[in-house]
């Protein structure tokens, strides 16, 4: 789903919902936060799956040195 979409619909959600109502903070500012915190989130998860990734090559490459 094309971003600008994806930002419409979460806006709307938020809308529908009055979910704005509680911090008295337009929908679409809310929105663009949402649309940020998945982007913080996929980042995050590629710098995990790639920390774990290498940890495990880490650990080969040493009980291959020692025989392990």
């Amino acid at each position: 789903m094309e971003e600008n979409k994806f930002r419409k619909e979460i806006e709307a959600a938020i809308n529908r919902c009055s979910m704005e109502n509680g911090s008295n903070t337009p929908d679409f500012i809310l929105a663009e936060f949402l649309e940020n915190c998945l982007k913080a989130f996929d980042i995050s998860m590629k710098k995990r799956s790639k920390w774990y990734v290498d940890s495990v090559v880490s650990e080969l490459e040493l009980r291959h040195k020692t025989g392990g």
